[in-house]
């Protein structure tokens, strides 16, 4: 059964609800992986325990391949290119289309995978690097949380506005309105139907559509400098550490386009002979609370915008189809009568 709009826009925004919860899952999974590392695990027999003890279905995953004979870096991302097939085959087995599920929700294990992957092969300190991976998905997470309970307030305003001219059709009714003759009855009546009915529509998806645009995104801002970042503490070159990162890039498409960003870094760190993955880790961290405020100030306009599909379509509809009728079936009453 193919979806409706409004289904599909609701399981968008479970997929934002869950997007962070993914994120936080992931997080902690990381920091016990860092923790076991730390007291002196190795990388392969760390994530054979957490297969043992985790609840995480990815790091049985993870921990199968492993044990098959895999590397590490080939198992992660084998694990994560699973769980993404694996959350699609569930949506399309709910009568869900596969295009409703999007890749960006399992971005966090690709993240993850790209860190890894260049960490492998720069040969750059594994702990450290989860360390600050985990820091930056418990970051997107907690801006999805603080972006979802800023939107609480217009989302609810939107869904119950948007009901209102329906309401005054079922009020008109109740009032003993002819609604169906009324509107069906005459030229004028076909008018206000389609008018009301055209404005419904468009201030709805007028609303959706803001809702929609309000959200800050599920990718981890500051990831290009991060790739970057942990190739240059493996101790490789500049070029080879673009050349790692542009890899990671093209083979997961995960990144947003901040090169000119890091290569403003880079200059920098060059012309000031200052070290180049400390600025990049600084930039990282300033993308991310970017996006955090970013988030915040787009939820907080959101409550003025959404005055704008209320006032233009939402209000306008109610008229011509709650009220309008009213006043036609009293005119042709009146009409009828003389």
């Amino acid at each position: 059964m193919k979806p409706t709009r409004a289904s599909t826009w609701v399981r968008r925004r479970e997929k934002r609800e869950r997007a962070g919860e993914e994120a936080e899952r992931v997080a902690e999974l990381l920091e016990e992986l860092v923790a076991l590392m730390e007291a002196g695990v190795t990388a392969e027999a760390a994530w054979g325990y957490l297969r043992e003890f985790s609840a995480h279905p990815l790091a049985g995953l993870v921990g199968a391949g492993i044990a098959a004979g895999e590397r590490t870096a080939d198992a992660v991302a084998r694990a994560a290119g699973a769980w993404a097939v694996e959350r699609r085959s569930g949506a399309t087995a709910r009568s869900r289309s596969p295009a409703d599920v999007s890749p960006t929700a399992d971005a966090s294990w690709t993240v993850l995978t790209a860190i890894w992957r260049v960490a492998d092969v720069a040969g750059a300190p594994m702990a450290p690097t989860l360390r600050r991976l985990a820091d930056a998905l418990r970051d997107r997470a907690e801006t999805e949380r603080d972006v979802h309970v800023a939107l609480a307030g217009p989302r609810a305003t939107a869904q119950l506005v948007s009901w209102l001219p329906v309401v005054g059709m079922v009020l008109a009714v109740v009032m003993g309105v002819d609604l169906v003759g009324t509107l069906t009855g005459s030229a004028v009546g076909w008018a206000l139907l389609g008018a009301g009915v055209l404005l419904l529509v468009v201030g709805r998806r007028w609303m959706r559509t803001l809702l929609l645009r309000a959200h800050p995104g599920f990718d981890v801002p500051g990831l290009r400098h991060d790739l970057i970042a942990t190739a240059l503490s493996g101790g490789v070159g500049v070029p080879s550490a673009l050349a790692m990162c542009d890899e990671a890039c093209s083979a997961l498409k995960v990144l947003g386009d901040d090169r000119a960003e890091v290569a403003r870094i880079l200059s920098l760190a060059q012309r000031a002979g200052a070290p180049a993955a400390d600025l990049l880790r600084s930039g990282a961290a300033r993308a991310r609370r970017h996006r955090r405020m970013q988030g915040r100030t787009a939820a907080a306009a959101l409550a003025v915008r959404s005055m704008l599909p209320l006032g233009a379509c939402v209000l306008p509809s109610f008229m011509l189809l709650g009220v309008a009728p009213v006043v036609l079936s009293i005119i042709s009453s009146t009409v009828a009568a003389l």
